[in-house]
C-alpha cells in the first residue's frame, strides 16, 4: 500500500485565494464531498497493501522465485511513476471529477483480472489497478486545493488518514479471512473491488450537478486550473527547480522505505518464526500508529518550529523501527512496528503536505503532483525489487534492512529543502 503540511508556509494560502474561485460545495454538499473524497483515498493503498500478507502463497501457486515476488510487488510502484505523467492530459480532456471516477471502475476491474487464475492475469491486473491509482494519486492534491482550499490542512489529514486505514485493513484482514471462509487468497484479494466499486458510486454525484450551466463553468474551470492554461509551469521549469527536486526526492525515498515494508515484512517475520497471520497483523497494527501520526501531521508541522523538526523525527521514528527489525525482530515487534508506524505514518503526510504547500496555487499543484508522484514512485519501485534481491543474495535480511537505514539517510537530507518556507518556481 501514499500525506502533509499546509499551513506551514502563511504565503500559501493568500496566494490560493488569489486564484479564481470555484463554485464550491456548501454544508451537506461538502460533508459529502469530503465524505466521498476520503472514500477515495481508502481505495489507493487496498490493492497493494492486501498482497503482502498472502505473497508466500501467491509465489507457491504461480511458482514465482524470490524475484518474482518481488517484480509483482514492485508492478503497481512502477505504475504509480509511470502512469502518473499521463494524468494531466487525461485531466484536461476529462477534467479531475471524471477522470477520478473513471480511475476508481479502472481499478475495480484490475483487482478482479488480479483474481483470474493465471500469471498473465496476476500482473496484467496488478498493472491496471496500479495505473488507476497512479492517477488517484496525482489528482488528490488537486482537488483539496481545487475543491477545499479553505480546509487544506483538515483535507490532508483525512486523505493521509484514509491512506493508512487502507493499508490497515488491507493488511489486517486478508489472512483471517481466508481462515474465516476457507477460500483462497484469490477469492480473498477479489473482495478488494467491493470498496473500490462502493467509492466508485459514491464519488458519483460529484459528476451529476444538476444546474448544467454551474456544471459546465466548473469544468472548465476545473480543466483550466488542471494544466490547460498558459500560467501553468512547464515541467521543464520545474524540473530546474531545487524546491521541487527536494519535494520529489522527499516523496520517493519515503515511499521507497514504505513500500519495502509494506511488500516484505511479513515475510521478514515469518523467516523469523512468526506465524503467517500473525505477521500479517503486524502489518497492519503499524498502520494505526501510522493513521494518527498522519492525521497529525498538518497540526504538527505549523506548530514545530523549525520545520525540518517533523521530518527529522519521522526519521528517527522509522530508524528506530528498522534497528529494531535487525536486532530482535520478533520479541520486540509491537515496540518497533509502533516507531515504524508513527514515522511512515509522519512522512507520508508530510510528503504529500509539501506538494500542497510549496505550490502558490492549482497550476503549480498539477504540476509539481506530476513530478513528485512520477519520478517519486518510479525511485520507490527501487525498495520492494531490491529488498527482494538483496535477501536473495545475502541469504538474510541485515543487509536489506541496513540499506533502508542509508536510504533513511538521504531521505533526511531531502527534507532539508522541502521543509523550507518557499515555493517552487520563486524568483528569491
Amino acid at each position: 500500500m501514499s500525506n502533509p503540511v499546509t499551513h506551514q508556509a502563511p504565503a500559501a494560502h493568500p496566494s490560493a485565494s488569489r486564484q479564481p474561485s470555484l463554485p464550491g460545495p456548501a454544508g451537506a454538499r461538502t460533508v459529502r464531498a469530503a465524505f466521498a473524497f476520503s472514500l477515495a483515498a481508502l481505495n489507493l493503498r487496498i490493492a497493494v497493501a492486501s498482497l503482502s500478507p498472502v505473497l508466500t502463497e501467491v509465489q507457491h501457486d504461480e511458482h514465482l522465485s524470490s524475484f518474482g515476488g518481488g517484480a509483482l510487488s514492485t508492478v503497481p510502484v512502477v505504475c504509480f511513476g509511470a502512469f502518473a505523467f499521463l494524468a494531466p492530459r487525461l485531466t484536461r480532456r476529462c477534467g479531475p471529477h471524471h477522470l477520478l471516477w473513471y480511475a476508481l471502475l479502472a481499478l475495480t476491474g484490475g483487482i478482479v483480472l488480479r483474481s483470474v487464475p493465471g500469471v498473465l492475469a496476476l500482473f496484467g491486473g496488478t498493472l491496471i489497478a496500479g495505473a488507476a491509482i497512479a492517477v488517484g494519486n496525482v489528482l488528490m492534491p488537486q482537488l483539496i486545493k481545487h475543491d477545499f482550499a479553505g480546509r487544506a490542512g483538515l483535507m490532508l489529514g483525512c486523505y493521509s488518514l484514509a491512506l493508512s486505514a487502507g493499508a490497515a485493513l488491507a493488511a489486517g484482514v486478508v489472512v483471517p479471512l481466508e481462515s474465516a471462509t476457507g477460500w483462497g487468497w484469490r477469492q480473498v484479494l477479489a473482495l478488494g473491488a467491493i470498496p473500490s466499486l462502493i467509492a466508485a458510486l459514491a464519488w458519483l454525484p460529484e459528476l451529476l450537478v444538476p444546474d448544467r450551466r454551474s456544471r459546465n463553468r466548473r469544468r472548465q474551470e476545473l480543466v483550466r486550473q488542471a494544466g490547460a492554461d498558459t500560467a501553468a509551469p512547464t515541467p521543464r521549469a520545474l524540473w530546474r527547480d531545487r524546491t521541487a527536486w527536494a519535494v520529489t526526492l522527499y516523496m520517493g525515498l519515503q515511499s521507497l522505505g514504505y513500500y519495502a515494508i509494506l511488500s516484505w515484512l511479513p515475510t521478514l517475520l515469518q523467516d523469523h518464526g512468526m506465524s503467517d497471520s500473525q505477521a500479517g497483523w503486524m502489518l497492519s497494527f503499524s498502520s494505526f500508529p501510522g493513521m494518527a501520526a498522519s492525521f497529525a501531521a498538518p497540526w504538527l508541522q505549523q506548530r514545530l518550529r523549525p520545520a525540518f523538526v517533523s521530518p527529522l523525527a519521522a526519521a528517527l521514528l522509522c530508524a528506530t523501527g528498522f534497528v529494531g527489525l535487525l536486532t530482535s525482530p520478533v520479541s520486540g515487534a509491537y515496540l518497533w512496528m509502533t516507531a515504524l508506524g508513527l514515522g511512515q505514518g509522519l512522512a507520508i503526510s508530510l510528503a504529500l503536505g509539501y506538494i500542497v504547500a510549496r505550490s502558490p496555487d492549482a497550476h503549480h499543484t498539477g504540476r509539481l503532483s506530476t513530478m513528485a508522484q512520477g519520478i517519486g514512485y518510479l525511485i520507490a519501485c527501487l525498495g520492494p525489487l531490491g529488498l527482494g534481491l538483496l535477501r536473495s543474495a545475502s541469504g538474510g535480511w541485515s543487509l536489506p534492512v541496513a540499506v533502508l537505514l542509508a536510504v533513511l539517510a538521504a531521505q533526511t537530507v531531502a527534507a532539508f529543502g522541502a521543509s523550507r518556507d518557499r515555493h517552487v518556481l520563486a524568483s528569491s
